[in-house]
């Protein structure tokens, strides 16, 4: 998975100026069942009537007397398992895809942590593409995959350990910090930093890379990464509105001429 400037532009420039963070760019219930028929009726015939003479008039009774409406019953106290309060619900593990600051990505892990976590039929520690054609040393989880791919660079190459570089790009699903996700919009970028930050204009690959959070919620996070973000320009933008971003001039995000060409998120980079 190629991402440009990786190790000599993107690890460089993330120690270089980390406090900045952008230079390291890298699922109707069924109906009841039918109520129970009803009480067999019974179908014995009557007895034959006997003659009329020979009919014995009963006696008359007295009309039994009505029965008075019972009075209701008071409903019955709540029993200990009623009064017991409903449990709290466990609160939800994160996505299996998802990159946190924590746990395996920590800046003490290592490429055996992942593989514990993984499981190391998931992982593999090779080349993957640099920039300007050059190959770089990296742990790679669910390399055959696409969409859970994701590569990890090591400041201690030969332990495979130290986190330097967690890269997000290609088709992967993996998500970052603050549900950060590849082809996220640059408003909803913006939204999750809480204010306009700052990106160079495009270069001649369509990318541009954020340089400044601007003290957004961006700037730090929980766990002490730093997030480096590259957007690219929407390809059906008109000519005209990509020639107008496309320099070393530095644009905040909410610059009409940056929205004029709809960047999405094309590459996350969380580093130490």
């Amino acid at each position: 998975m190629r991402y440009p400037s990786v190790r000599a532009t993107l690890v460089a420039a993330m120690i270089a100026a980390l406090p900045g963070v952008a230079a390291a760019q890298f699922p109707p219930p069924p109906s009841p069942p039918g109520s129970p028929p009803a009480a067999v009726q019974d179908r014995w015939p009557n007895p034959p009537n006997a003659p009329q003479a020979d009919r014995v008039q009963p006696p008359a009774q007295e009309p039994a007397p009505r029965r008075q409406p019972e009075q209701a019953k008071p409903a019955p106290a709540p029993t200990a398992d009623r009064a017991r309060p409903a449990a709290q619900k466990p609160v939800p593990r994160a996505p299996a895809t998802e990159v946190a600051c924590n746990g395996v990505f920590v800046k003490d892990s290592s490429h055996l942590k992942l593989a514990t976590k993984y499981d190391s039929r998931n992982i593999v520690f090779g080349k993957v593409n640099g920039s300007d054609a050059t190959t770089i040393d990296a742990s790679v989880l669910f390399p055959n995959d696409p969409k859970r791919r994701l590569e990890v660079l090591w400041n201690n190459e030969a332990d495979r350990s130290e986190t330097s570089v967690i890269a997000i790009n290609g088709k992967s699903q993996w998500t970052a910090p603050k549900g950060l996700k590849l082809g996220l919009a640059i408003a909803a970028l913006e939204k999750a930093n809480g204010r306009p930050f700052k990106l160079t204009g495009f270069d001649s690959d369509g990318a541009a890379s954020v340089v400044g959070w601007e003290g957004g919620a961006l700037a730090a996070l929980p766990g002490g990464c730093k997030i480096g973000i590259r957007l690219f320009a929407d390809p059906k933008a008109p000519e005209k509105a990509r020639s107008a971003v496309a320099s070393d001039n530095e644009l905040l995000s909410n610059d009409p001429k940056m929205l004029a060409v709809k960047p999405t998120i094309g590459e996350i980079l969380i580093g130490y």
